[in-house]
């Protein structure tokens, strides 16, 4: 199955929703239970079209937002606090899905969680400005935010790896570089479903599509700041 063929924006960025709305409609039923954070005010994001269309419960974060209506809470997020929100909002500790999109520091917050929860998708923001052979990661900087340049986040090679070591396997890129999807390994098993080039991170990378920067991203880090590789950060 191409993933690419169901690309589709509704509430998203880009076109996650439609891919989204694909692997729900493969694995449930019923509603699930959803985590994004990194979603400003909700209205663009990548799991409203499942609070909306069906019906999902779920928590939102966003360091700058808050909203009742919608379960939205302002916090700000740093890899020593994130297990702590979830266990205060109650988190359970099996997600059906899990967004990532912080701008920074997603790489970091994302081993935490993945050290306690088990999620059936992942949706992360990758910096496709790195090419699939790059692994890369930010120094953790436990207030670091977005500069509007392209040193934010981590490869999608990091990503991988950091998949891997959880029990994932990368499925999708969406057409624009800018995120990446994972489905549980056991998920995979008990379904049988499998996706083009699924686990092929060079065939399903795709570069920034998105600025005028290095390699279509976001303008040059003035700083050069060096980077990590994932293979090096110790749990």
């Amino acid at each position: 199955m191409d993933l690419g063929a169901y690309e589709q924006k509704i509430f998203s960025q880009n076109g996650e929703d439609g891919v989204t709305m694909k692997l729900v409609e493969l694995l449930y039923k019923t509603p699930q239970f959803y985590v994004e954070f990194g979603v400003q005010d909700g209205s663009e994001c990548n799991t409203r079209i499942l609070r909306e269309k069906y019906k999902w419960k779920g928590l939102q974060m966003d360091g700058g937002h808050e909203d009742d209506a919608i379960q939205l809470r302002k916090e700000f997020i740093m890899k020593e606090n994130i297990v702590a929100l979830f266990q205060k909002y109650n988190v359970p500790h099996h997600i059906q899905l899990l967004c990532v999109d912080i701008d920074f520091n997603d790489f970091y917050c994302l081993n935490e969680i993945l050290k306690e929860y088990r999620c059936d998708i992942l949706i992360c923001e990758y910096n496709g400005t790195h090419f699939p052979h790059e692994d890369k990661v930010v120094h953790y900087d436990p207030q670091g935010c977005w500069d509007y340049t392209n040193y934010f986040g981590a490869s999608l090679l990091a990503f991988t790896n950091l998949g891997k070591q959880y029990n994932y396997t990368l499925v999708y890129c969406n057409q624009t570089g800018v995120n990446c999807f994972f489905i549980h390994n056991d998920i995979l098993a008990s379904t049988q479903l499998q996706f083009q080039h699924m686990g092929d991170i060079t065939k399903l990378y795709r570069p920034a599509r998105y600025g005028y920067g290095p390699n279509g991203g976001h303008h040059q880090d003035p700083y050069n700041r060096p980077y990590l590789r994932s293979c090096d950060l110790k749990n």
